[in-house]
């Protein structure tokens, strides 16, 4: 896929709350898309939490943020072991934010510390409105119930409230899944 590459930048939680709520505390809505992985038992998960818009005054003000996150913690490998290689999402616009106060607005910030998951995606590239995070070390389900990998959150913000619609996730072996996700 040709397109325009997404920038990134790691935060920790809570900090990243405050960038769109002064309190630095956020409500959160989550959805959650379930599917199942070929030669696997147990259903992974993709969810999708959305924040308010920002408050005036943070660096997130009117925006809303999109956060997203692959659960493989309770899939078992039986058969073969394919693994979450890449998410595709129906996102338009994305509006560059400055998660970290380096003074410089990036795509997409990865919650690496004070959260849930132990890896995030590597890369994203954006062509038209579609945005394919990809992860080098995939997402990959384990060997006995709950020693399956999740993601970190990651997530990117947007002028535009949020609906449902449907993503599409792939596997290391070529698998392709619809799920249900919460985009712009």
């Amino acid at each position: 896929m040709l397109g325009q590459n997404l920038s990134f930048v790691a935060v920790k939680a809570p900090d990243i709350n405050c960038k769109f709520d002064p309190s630095c505390k956020i409500v959160v809505t989550d959805s959650v898309g379930q599917f199942t992985l070929k030669g696997a038992t147990g259903e992974g998960r993709l969810q999708s939490r959305t924040w308010p818009d920002g408050k005036p005054g943070t660096v997130g003000a009117g925006l809303t943020a999109y956060l997203y996150r692959i659960d493989l913690s309770s899939v078992v490998a039986v058969t073969t072991e394919a693994c979450v290689s890449e998410l595709r999402l129906d996102f338009g616009s994305v509006a560059p934010v400055d998660y970290d106060g380096s003074g410089k607005p990036k795509d997409i910030f990865v919650i690496k510390e004070g959260g849930v998951g132990s890896l995030g995606p590597t890369s994203a590239k954006k062509s038209g409105s579609t945005i394919v995070f990809s992860f080098a070390n995939p997402v990959c389900p384990g060997s006995s119930p709950g020693t399956g990998v999740s993601s970190f959150f990651f997530g990117l913000a947007s002028k535009q409230l949020p609906h449902a619609a449907n993503a599409q996730i792939t596997d290391t072996m070529g698998g392709v899944y619809t799920v249900s996700v919460r985009v712009p």
